[in-house]
């Protein structure tokens, strides 16, 4: 199934398998799933560190974004604080 939202993934397993108590039961399994945590940006690498990136072999092989917040509010648009 792939690394998916918990909603996702109960979506596809219920259009295909159903057994008492299949909800809880899967809960319980993607909450102890490693690899689910691992994905999951709660568990994964911490936000603000300064972290070594591949150089790219090939064009849009890695895409890096960089996350502005708290900026002020002016009428429709933001702008830097003074």
């Amino acid at each position: 199934m792939g690394d998916m939202s918990e909603d996702r993934t109960k979506e596809r397993v219920s259009s295909t398998a159903w057994w008492p108590k299949w909800e809880q039961e899967l809960s319980e399994y993607i909450n102890t799933c490693e690899r689910c945590h691992k994905g999951n940006r709660k568990h994964g690498k911490k936000y603000g560190l300064l972290q070594h990136i591949e150089e790219p072999k090939h064009p849009w092989e890695t895409i890096n974004l960089d996350w502005v917040t708290g900026l002020a509010q002016e009428e429709k648009r933001t702008s830097m604080p003074d």
